[in-house]
């Protein structure tokens, strides 16, 4: 014989030659040499020796024993005090009652949503995150959230968990930020078939993340083609010469046009502008010469009014020294003194007054000696 003493949270289960005989819990217990026992510690999983649905028929054990069945497309979260513990798949499982507290969630992951009993920061835990799908949706976007194909709701800003399975769960996330459109390389004829090459831009956000992805396909590829058909309607309504007088309203004309189809299309435009209109090579060199022209002319233009300011000049002084003697005295003098400024000696020959002499000089051509 032998003997065998069990002490508090200790369960021993009995065998004699493979069958099961009893449960024994705490207490001092002898047994033959043919008995085989098993002791197991309540504070601990348990693992049947044997089949389960056996021992359950066993009433005092069973009474000792928690069991926890899981069905197909279910889980179970295990917490021990409150503290997750492992999740449990389909299959059968027992617990001791101890005095560890077991809790047992169960949840349905046939349906993708995730009831609000899981606590969020169980989800991102390793045992929990293989049967997990996470969707973020960034501070400067919106989600579409799409469940077996189909719309479902609108997502703000955050991170979404949803159980995996076979239904399908898809987000389509938008930048709800400022965007900016290149509409680059435009090649567009004017009426008097003048080809121009035109490159702009547009700005614009989305208004309305539901119709932009819902209702519309590739809105942004819509919204570029709106802009270049505008484009197209404006250039091709004028001669190129008239084009050129009317370019300043050529923006104006296209953010019109493009803003009630941008609003179906759930997107606001902005602003939109002109960067570059490219000419061909030879209406290039043609526009430079008419530019070399013009201004010419206008240099020409500039010199004649100048010349016809100082002509108008010379005439109103010339009438003004007709009528006052001494005003042409002091034009004698002003010719004087600019024509000595630039000699060094003057020898005057004769007699008279200096003044008579140098009128007499620069009047009659007396000879100027220059030393």
């Amino acid at each position: 014989m032998k003997k065998l003493k069990l002490n508090a949270w200790q369960v021993a289960l009995v065998f004699k030659n493979g069958a099961y005989l009893r449960c024994l819990t705490e207490g001092t217990y002898w047994f033959w040499a043919n008995e085989k026992v098993y002791v197991y510690d309540m504070t601990m999983s348990f693992v049947a020796p044997v089949e389960l649905n056996i021992l359950l028929l066993d009433e005092k054990l069973s009474g000792l024993l928690e069991v926890v069945e899981v069905k197909e497309e279910e889980l179970v979260l295990q917490l021990e005090n409150g503290l997750l513990k492992a999740v449990l798949t389909a299959g059968r499982y027992t617990f001791w009652k101890s005095v560890i507290r077991n809790e047992f969630i169960r949840v349905d992951i046939s349906k993708p949503e995730i009831d609000e009993r899981i606590n969020k920061s169980w989800l991102n835990k390793s045992m929990v995150m293989a049967w997990v799908r996470t969707f973020e949706v960034l501070n400067y976007e919106k989600g579409l959230l799409y469940i077996d194909g189909k719309f479902r709701e609108l997502l703000e800003p955050g991170t979404y968990y949803w159980w995996k399975n076979r239904i399908s769960v898809q987000v389509y996330r938008a930048d709800m930020r400022q965007l900016q459109l290149e509409i680059n390389g435009q090649e567009i004829l004017t009426r008097d078939k003048a080809a121009l090459r035109i490159n702009a831009w547009a700005q614009y956000k989305l208004e309305d993340i539901q119709k932009a992805l819902v209702l519309n396909k590739e809105y942004d590829k819509q919204l570029y083609v709106a802009f270049q058909l505008a484009l197209r309607e404006y250039i091709a309504g004028y001669a190129f010469d008239e084009l050129l007088e009317k370019k300043d309203s050529l923006a104006p004309f296209v953010l019109e046009q493009v803003k009630e189809k941008a609003a179906g299309l759930g997107v606001e435009v902005l602003s939109f502008g002109i960067r570059d209109i490219i000419l061909p090579g030879d209406v290039k060199e043609i526009m430079n010469q008419v530019l070399i022209a013009d201004k010419k002319a206008q240099a020409n233009s500039i010199m004649r009014r100048e010349e016809t300011a100082s002509t108008r000049s010379l005439l109103n002084t010339a009438k003004l020294m007709e009528d006052n003697a001494m005003l042409w005295k002091l034009k004698e003098m002003e010719y004087v003194e600019k024509i000595a400024e630039k000699i060094s000696n003057i020898s005057v020959s004769g007699n008279g007054m200096l003044l008579d002499q140098l009128k007499q000089l620069f009047v009659s051509g007396t000879k100027v000696k220059n030393e």
